[in-house]
């Protein structure tokens, strides 16, 4: 069974650093592109980054453009998110998530269109 496995969550003091990781088992996702995801407290999940299956595309919401690093390792079947400059506002849990359409040219940023997700991990900053 297929199954997409976050790590590298945890408490981070306001400017900090955390890097995420991704690991897919059970099949591989290297032709699928791939995604992050958040959900703070009493909000919807919303739309972090995304990444071509080739890893040289991707796509970021604005709120996290220019601090945010999407990456990706097929031959590991991983997908990374480095934060950097990180924020209060930045605390939520984290979800990996696979859209499962293979060789896919658009990077969906509405979370209907992936169809694997993780367990989300837990990140949280500090002021």
């Amino acid at each position: 069974q297929a199954q997409l496995v976050e790590s590298g969550g945890g408490l981070v003091q306001a400017g900090g650093s955390l890097r995420l990781s991704c690991v897919g088992s059970g099949r591989t996702f290297s032709s699928n592109i791939m995604a992050w995801f958040r959900q703070a407290p009493g909000q919807e999940r919303e739309f972090v980054s995304a990444i071509n299956w080739t890893g040289d595309k991707s796509s970021y919401a604005d709120s996290v453009q220019g601090r945010f690093t999407i990456s990706r390792d097929n031959a590991k079947n991983t997908v990374y998110l480095q934060m950097n400059g990180l924020k209060p506002e930045d605390t939520a849990i984290y979800y990996c998530a696979a859209d499962l359409r293979q060789y896919s040219l658009t990077m969906y940023e509405s979370d209907q269109e992936y169809h694997y997700w993780g367990q989300g991990i837990q990140v949280t900053v500090s002021t």
